[in-house]
């Protein structure tokens, strides 16, 4: 029998009178599938909470997943017919508790969403959205026309949506708000309708930042701006992406640091309950609960197409749509591909009222379905005359979104998971420094000058160390019982707490006892065992702003070379430095003890020195200072013998001294307040850093200057006598000579000769001649702090506000006047001159591990001077003040030799005397040594001066062979 309606826009059509009830089979009303599907869910979610570990939630989830179930089976035999009551009442319902919760829910996070009775809590939110859809389905599903059903479902949407956004609750808005307009597209509103009002959202939207709270802001700013900073709001999109990376494919609940990296995810029990199930279970888990959820959507739209009337099937279409929109934001909101809205994952999230609200309403949907199979209540006017529109696409849609969000998570495992593994370790570890043992420093044979003494340093994290255990670790390092339990409480939170620092032994037996919480690392100590070598060694000390300029790398704390051969070797010999980690929670308390990365030792530096010679050239520097009979007693002195075929400097010494250890640690105070106050400027490395003039020993420069120019013939014999006038001032003598040749003139330091000579040339090539061979700049010898002496010039002293007389010309011919120079510099220009080329001295030889195997420091090859073919007269003017000259006493060395005494005045010489020069090179046909002595206010170049040379030489030539071999099989003399 046929019967007329009013269809939705008021024409009649016939419906069919309804038939007999056929009774449908048990599991064709259960439908397996979408059972499967539930029980999929709440199994994954159930596996996720026991994985966390926390048993009461797991339990309690298991509760209310009963209780679902339960009234899943009451539902399932509702029948459409009783749609409207069920409906409305669970919107009243609804409505009734989201006013109970603003009046007086519980308050979490700023927000209040929840009623509590007794231990039991509730979110009436998740009540509405079942509800709001099956108010909806009954508003929409009716015969009126479309502005009134429109105007219908609006108006019952808008109260529950207000007092859900008045909580604040935006996402639970959000969701309700999707659901109506989709239940709007569903009911067959008129598209160009709603496509006004999506364009009226859109304008509006940006004002509904203003109902954000300052955490949902951040959240939002975050995502926007692509941040993943953990000190931030990109926190929890970074832990999102760690965890999603962790899983891998089968997931990461077996691995050690499994329940660590689960602490580290906000709310992996809740919003990001995807998130954590792919990091305990795997890829293949969460695809298994995407998939679950696509066949749940796809059985209830399903359903929602053999509903008995087209309220029944905008019910069943409108759960699929709170399905689909639930998965999708959920895990859109995991991938941190939208912002973390707190959308749970339905049944897979931990919720109680959520759980429940789902379970039971698949119930209500499998009953519709079954109750227009049962009724057959097909025929109609035309085909969607009762389903909703477009449900298959949009079920489409939101599938093919599922899936490539699952393929995104494989894609972010294949691209970042690498990296963000290795962030996750990061994060969960704090680590401390453990210093890397300084290389030492040696002779050309491997003798040390310093070295690391080792010992080991046992430290705790005395949050990890088990009260029984602390009697044992007591004993081991030889402390009070007492004392060691009240040092761990004291320091509880520390995460590297020194207790004993003991010999290698006795750190063994520390490490070999495997006390919890107790590690053993190295601990070394600089120790310098070549005497008062202070100021060429240097020190080692705490990096100052200025070492962390240089090298950026520098840890906070980090022991660095400060001064001498430390600080210019200090990369090379600085070594790697290890660390010993500890597993942290988020909130920074220890767990257990991380992995210990072994420091590298630095290596080891071998200098151009000897130690015999050096030891040997400190000595007579010493007796010098102390003064010879006769002579002034100087009160600082520096000297220097280098190879001047290379520039190997083979022993350097510097008078007042000091040893390197008064810098610690720890640092002696008292001995620095005392070197601090010492004459003689015993901080100061006087070869390289004290300059003074350089007096007769210069006139090798002058010399060579006049040769470079061939203005006065060598072989020209000059005036002599006791002084020489020069207008109304007359330049003394330091001896009345007879006239000489040049030769001549330099064996026995002719001061008339060269104020002649000076003046001829005037001071232009002087001073050109003298820059060729070193003066007035730095040598490039590898230790810091080296002076540039000075090299004046009639412009650089006019410009200074000085007066270059015509006297200043004659006096730089002796080597006084606007002229400063270091015996190293002293020691270069007579090399020059002896051999005809300029090297570079250095100090460092090679570098390597142990002594068979090292790699030599590249050093520039020797400069040989344009002028170098014309200085023969030069060096014969040497070899005569070392056989009848001045410097006759290098007649004792068993090879010939050529060099050059001098007498400077000094103002700063503290007792009034001139300072003492004496520099000579021997064998004088290819000299294979240069020594230069410099002794402030020490009287006569060769009294004192050439005192402390002589032995160095004799010292030299009895042991060359010995010497100049610099491999590890080398007689070490000590």
């Amino acid at each position: 029998m046929l019967s007329l309606e009013r269809g939705p826009l008021g024409a009649r059509r016939s419906r069919p009178q309804p038939a007999r009830p056929v009774q449908l089979p048990v599991a064709a009303a259960l439908d397996p599938f979408a059972v499967a599907a539930v029980a999929i869910l709440a199994g994954l979610g159930l596996a996720n909470l026991a994985a966390l570990g926390d048993t009461s939630v797991m339990q309690h989830q298991l509760v209310v997943d009963a209780a679902g179930v339960a009234l899943f089976v009451m539902l399932r035999r509702s029948r459409t017919d009783g749609l409207r009551w069920l409906g409305w009442g669970c919107y009243v319902l609804s409505v009734l508790l989201l006013v109970a919760v603003d009046l007086g829910g519980t308050t979490v996070n700023g927000a209040r969403r929840w009623l509590a009775f007794g231990s039991f809590t509730m979110q009436p939110s998740e009540l509405a959205k079942l509800g709001l859809l099956l108010v909806l389905a009954q508003v929409l599903g009716s015969d009126r026309s479309w502005p009134r059903r429109l105007a219908a479902a609006l108006a019952v949407a808008a109260l529950p949506i207000a007092l859900v956004v008045t909580q604040p609750d935006l996402s639970t808005a959000a969701v309700l708000c999707a659901v109506t307009a989709t239940m709007l597209v569903l009911g067959r509103i008129p598209l160009k309708v709603l496509v006004l009002f999506l364009v009226t959202a859109v304008l509006v939207l940006p004002l509904g930042e203003h109902l954000l709270h300052p955490y949902q802001q951040e959240r939002l700013d975050a995502f926007l701006s692509g941040s993943t900073d953990a000190n931030g709001p990109g926190w929890a999109i970074l832990q999102m992406h760690i965890a999603l990376a962790w899983g891998g494919l089968t997931g990461g609940a077996t691995h050690p640091l499994h329940n660590l990296v689960a602490l580290y995810l906000p709310e992996g029990e809740t919003d990001l309950a995807f998130a954590s199930l792919v990091e305990q279970r795997g890829i293949l888990a969460g695809a298994l609960a995407v998939l679950a959820a696509a066949v749940l959507v796809w059985r209830v739209v399903s359903a929602s197409r053999r509903a008995r009337s087209r309220s029944a099937a905008l019910a069943a279409a409108g759960f699929a749509v709170l399905l689909s929109v639930e998965v999708a934001v959920s895990v859109a909101g995991n991938l941190g591909l939208v912002p973390t809205a707190g959308v749970p994952f339905p049944l897979l999230s931990y919720g109680g009222t959520a759980a429940t609200v789902h379970i039971a309403a698949l119930g209500l949907v499998l009953a519709l379905r079954a109750d227009g199979e049962t009724h057959r209540l097909w025929s109609r006017t035309g085909p969607d005359a009762v389903r909703p529109r477009l449900l298959r696409t949009t079920a489409v849609a939101v599938t093919g979104t599922l899936l490539a969000m699952v393929g995104f998570v494989w894609q972010l495992q294949s691209a970042d998971g690498t990296q963000l593994r290795a962030a996750a370790l990061s994060q969960m570890m704090r680590c401390t420094r453990v210093p890397a043992a300084r290389g030492d420093i040696t002779d050309r044979h491997g003798v040390p000058f310093a070295v690391d003494a080792r010992r080991d340093r046992v430290a705790t994290v005395p949050a990890l160390v088990r009260p029984d255990e602390v009697p044992t670790l007591a004993a081991l390092t030889a402390q009070p019982e007492r004392s060691l339990r009240r040092l761990l409480r004291r320091h509880q939170s520390s995460l590297d707490l020194t207790v004993a620092s003991l010999p290698p032994a006795a750190g063994r037996r520390v490490r070999a006892a495997g006390l919890p919480g107790v590690f053993v690392v190295p601990d070394t100590r600089r120790l310098y065992r070549a005497g008062a070598l202070g100021p060429l060694l240097g020190w080692t000390g705490v990096a100052t702003p200025v070492e962390m300029e240089r090298w950026p790398d520098l840890p906070l704390g980090a022991l660095v070379g400060r001064t001498g051969l430390e600080q210019t070797y200090d990369p090379i010999l600085r070594g790697t430095d290890g660390r010993q980690c500890v597993y942290v929670t988020p909130a920074g308390t220890p767990v257990s003890l991380g992995p210990y990365i072994a420091p590298r030792r630095g290596s080891t530096v071998r200098l151009t020195l000897d130690l015999g010679l050096q030891r040997k050239l400190t000595e007579e520097l010493a007796t010098a200072l102390r003064g010879y009979p006769g002579q002034p007693r100087g009160d600082l002195g520096g000297t220097v013998v280098l190879d001047p075929r290379n520039g190997q400097v083979l022993a350097m010494a510097s008078l007042p001294s000091y040893h390197s250890s008064v810098f610690g640690p720890p640092v002696r105070n008292r001995e620095l307040l005392r070197l601090a106050h010492q004459p003689g400027s015993p901080m100061l490395e006087h070869a390289t850093q004290v300059a003074a003039p350089p007096g007769s020993t210069f006139k090798l420069v002058v010399a060579a200057a006049n040769l470079r120019e061939g203005l006065i013939p060598p072989d020209r014999v000059l005036p002599g006598g006791g002084g020489w006038t020069l207008g109304d001032h007359t330049f003394g003598n330091w001896m009345a000579l007879p006239a000489q040749s040049l030769p001549e003139a330099l064996s026995w330091s002719n001061d008339v000769y060269f104020y002649q000579l000076a003046w001829a040339l005037g001071p232009r090539p002087i001073i050109r001649t003298a820059r060729s061979l070193g003066v007035g700049h730095q040598t490039g010898i590898d230790l810091p702090a080296e002076s540039s002496g000075y090299l004046g010039t009639p412009a650089s002293v006019t410009q200074a506000g000085g007066t270059w007389y015509a006297g200043s010309t004659v006096i730089l011919g002796i080597g006084q006047g606007y002229l400063t120079a270091t015996p190293l510099q002293d020691a270069l220009w007579t090399a020059g001159v002896a051999t005809g080329s300029m090297v570079t001295p250095h100090l460092g030889l090679g570098y390597g591990h142990g002594l068979r195997r090292y790699t030599p420091l590249r050093w520039p090859r020797p400069h040989r001077l344009p002028y170098a073919d014309r200085l023969g007269p030069v060096r014969a003017g040497m070899a005569l003040a070392a056989t009848t000259g001045t410097a006759s006493i290098l007649t004792a060395l068993p090879v010939t030799s050529g060099a050059k005494t001098g007498s400077a005045e000094d103002p700063s010489s503290t007792n009034g005397a001139p300072d003492s020069w004496f520099t000579a090179a021997a064998p004088f046909k290819r000299p294979r040594m240069v020594a230069t002595s410099f002794v402030r206010g020490g009287g006569h170049g060769v009294s004192t001066s050439g005192a402390v040379v002589l032995p160095v030489m004799q010292y030299f030539f009895a042991h060359e062979r010995e010497i100049m071999h610099a491999g590890p099989t080398a007689k070490k003399r000590r």
